[in-house]
């Protein structure tokens, strides 16, 4: 417990975050918490994260916060967002090259079972 008026250093607080699982991520620009209907940007937000139990607890905290109606534009950049390790995944599996993997991947919205399933019963 700190008594009063005894100052922590930057370095013991950082020690103390530590040992309870906290860490502030560095240099966040925004973050973006998409629904259904809208979007809710916070600009240069300070961002921690608390892992406990292999749980990720996210804290996000900001002065401002700028709404916005979804464009049709977000389907089309989640799609883009397929990480190439599922990408060889899909291909290894299934025995197919990585660009049919790719297709594959975005026909399935990601989903990598869906994917490995549609190329081996389709090679059949």
């Amino acid at each position: 417990m700190v008594k009063k008026g005894k100052k922590i250093s930057p370095r013991q607080m950082k020690r103390m975050m530590k040992q309870m699982g906290l860490k502030e991520i560095e240099d966040v620009q925004e973050v973006i918490i998409r629904t259904l209907e809208k979007e809710l940007v916070i600009k240069e937000p300070q961002v921690t994260v608390m892992t406990q139990a292999g749980q990720k607890l996210w804290q996000v905290v900001g002065q401002s916060a700028e709404e916005r109606p979804l464009s049709g534009e977000v389907e089309d950049e989640a799609v883009a967002v397929i990480p190439e390790e599922d990408v060889h995944l899909v291909a290894q599996q299934s025995g197919v090259d990585v660009e049919t993997a790719r297709a594959a991947l975005v026909d399935a919205g990601g989903d990598l079972a869906k994917a490995i399933l549609a190329l081996k019963t389709q090679s059949l």
